[in-house]
């Protein structure tokens, strides 16, 4: 691509009033701020806001997932009608893309998306992206669309990725704005409210648990307040919110793809050894796994954890969890090649 690209994520918190109206101030801001950085980047937005929109027409909405689904149809052409007229001043037009797991699990949807934002780029179209809520499943729904902006910045590349918050930035807990994280690690993460918006579906866990993910594929992350003055543009030059720094990466983009996008199903659990051995960059052999916490197929992508539960790589299935009961103890059996692994 001749420009970097740009993913930026805003909050239905961030975009809307307590009320759930959609906050024009605020959508006018926006499209200023990114007008001006159209110029050097290929942008993608990402913004929640069509729920929160569209229940206000419903006569007693509670949050039942059908009252959900209904209510994004009816915000989503609302929530696109605002973007477009406050970016038509400045001769940009944006696209909807609805977009729903299985389009990151299975590569070959990722790619059409993947050309379909190029086409839109090429003609100077800046892509607006949602879950597609109407349809979505519950079992293949995002978990907010935090994950899906990080979906969308790994996969393409993105050499920065923005989350506009209501606050501004991550707080310390004396309520100061942390300017910058080296590493998302246990103590960062606590930084993090575990009170959720009233209106949306995130909040500061998810963001830096996915700035994680982020930042380990080389991704530099900023954690800003929207309502900040000029926000995205002092966000981009460091001046505003938290910086989260990327790590060094050197993997191909489609093990990218692989740690980010794919729908995990399965879950081992391996020993010390077998643990070492994966770290190191070898194959999961049967032998070294202790447990099948969750069963799964050949071909599905399974995550791999170590003897104190915690994650440390993910990985395509050479075969299934049937099979492994099989071949448990069998000399080299191996449950996911080297190449068919990443580390987390």
């Amino acid at each position: 691509m001749s420009k970097p690209i740009l993913v930026i994520k805003f909050g239905t918190a961030s975009i809307t009033h307590s009320n759930g109206d959609l906050d024009e101030t605020v959508i006018a801001g926006i499209a200023r701020q990114v007008a001006e950085l159209h110029k050097s980047y290929h942008i993608v937005l990402v913004s929640s806001g069509a729920v929160a929109a569209g229940k206000q027409y419903m006569k007693s909405y509670n949050g039942s997932i059908s009252e959900r689904k209904a209510a994004a149809a009816i915000g989503n052409p609302l929530l696109l009608s605002k973007y477009s007229r406050y970016f038509a001043p400045y001769d940009i037009a944006v696209a909807q893309s609805l977009c729903e797991r299985q389009h990151f699990s299975n590569r070959d949807q990722f790619l059409q998306l993947k050309r379909t934002y190029e086409e839109l780029w090429a003609n100077n179209i800046i892509p607006i992206a949602n879950e597609n809520d109407v349809v979505s499943s519950l079992e293949l729904k995002f978990s907010d669309n935090d994950e899906l902006a990080t979906l969308i910045a790994v996969g393409f590349g993105a050499s920065l990725l923005l989350f506009s918050t209501s606050v501004a930035g991550v707080l310390d807990r004396s309520g100061q704005v942390v300017p910058q994280i080296d590493e998302i690690d246990k103590a960062a993460l606590s930084l993090a409210d575990k009170e959720k918006s009233a209106l949306g579906l995130g909040g500061m866990v998810s963001k830096l648990t996915f700035a994680r993910l982020a930042t380990r594929m080389g991704i530099r992350v900023v954690i800003f307040g929207i309502r900040t003055e000029d926000g995205i543009l002092n966000a981009i030059t460091g001046k505003t919110g938290t910086l989260c720094l990327p790590q060094p990466c050197s993997i191909p983009a489609r093990r990218k793809w692989l740690a980010s996008g794919s729908l995990v199903t399965g879950r081992l659990q391996i020993d010390k050894g077998a643990a070492e051995a994966v770290l190191k960059r070898h194959s999961l052999l049967a032998v070294g796994i202790t447990a099948v916490l969750e069963k799964f197929e050949c071909g599905e992508v399974i995550e791999i954890v170590n003897e104190e539960q915690i994650v440390i790589a993910v990985g395509r299935a050479k075969i299934s969890s049937d099979v492994l009961d099989t071949r448990h103890k069998v000399q080299n059996t191996e449950v996911a090649h080297a190449d068919d692994i990443v580390l987390l």
